[in-house]
């Protein structure tokens, strides 16, 4: 799969990704750091990558719709999270992506779990 990490992930980060065997990209990489969150939405939208993010202004879906994108993934961590917490929760959301798809949907992972929006017109009546 094809992923775009933003600035806040370095290089092992990235590394994980890579062993896990998927396409990873960096904000910092492609040299847009800072730039406006709706730039960094239609670029992961325009290259097809799922975006891994700690920014939970991503998780407005209103202004943001996963639906559009090839999914968007909000790491939720306490204020100044060590590297190895980070890491893990980076982990944590590579073990459930080889149970189920993040395609098209809004993954927040958080210490223990992972919560999946779903859209209305994906729900069962």
């Amino acid at each position: 799969m094809k992923f775009k990490l933003d600035e806040n992930f370095g290089t092992r980060t990235q590394e994980l990704f890579r062993v896990a065997g998927h396409d990873v990209q960096t904000v910092r990489g492609q040299e847009i750091q800072g730039c406006l969150d709706q730039h960094l939405y239609e670029v992961c939208c325009t290259e097809q990558r799922c975006l891994v993010t700690l920014d939970l202004d991503f998780t407005d879906v209103t202004r943001f719709p996963p639906t559009s994108a090839s999914g968007i993934v909000v790491i939720r961590v306490p204020r100044n999270p060590s590297l190895a917490l980070l890491e893990q929760l980076v982990r944590q959301f590579l073990q459930a992506l080889t149970q189920m798809p993040v395609e098209k949907k809004l993954w927040i992972v958080e210490i223990g779990r992972i919560r999946i929006h779903q859209s209305e017109a994906e729900e069962e009546p």
